[in-house]
């Protein structure tokens, strides 16, 4: 049993690759893998758990036999990390359907205002550990 949270990521979406890169720089304890949801991994994830496997509108956080979607995800994911993101614990405490509100506000818009690749980011060879394909 993989004992790592994973985050399964829009592949493609410069935020959530920018994002992505955050966790990798803040997560001292090593604590998070990744995949993108193009992947095998993501494309049997979703399927599994009966996502839309075509659109990608939600990070997704995998804890052991739990997932997190939306905020959930990205809250719970920055309340491991270093630094000024474990403020996400906080906010947590903050309705989910406003938290929502505003992710999915985020999600909708974030092609138009960051751009996307027209394939999946790569990682470097020293972080291909950390990717589950």
């Amino acid at each position: 049993m993989n004992s790592h949270k994973i985050i399964l990521f829009d592949g493609v979406c410069n935020l959530c690759n920018s994002s992505i890169q955050k966790v990798i720089e803040n997560d001292d304890k090593n604590i998070f893998q990744f995949a993108s949801l193009q992947s095998d991994f993501g494309q049997e994830f979703l399927k599994k758990n009966n996502f839309n496997h075509e659109e990608f509108n939600s990070m997704i956080l995998i804890d052991g036999d739990k997932f997190y979607t939306q905020s959930d995800a990205a809250l719970r994911i920055g309340k491991e990390l270093k630094g000024i993101y474990k403020i996400s614990k906080y906010l947590l405490w903050t309705p989910k359907f406003i938290r929502n509100l505003i992710y999915k506000f985020i999600s909708k818009n974030r092609y138009n205002w960051f751009g996307k690749k027209e394939s999946c980011w790569l990682p470097t060879p020293e972080l291909k550990q950390k990717f589950i394909s």
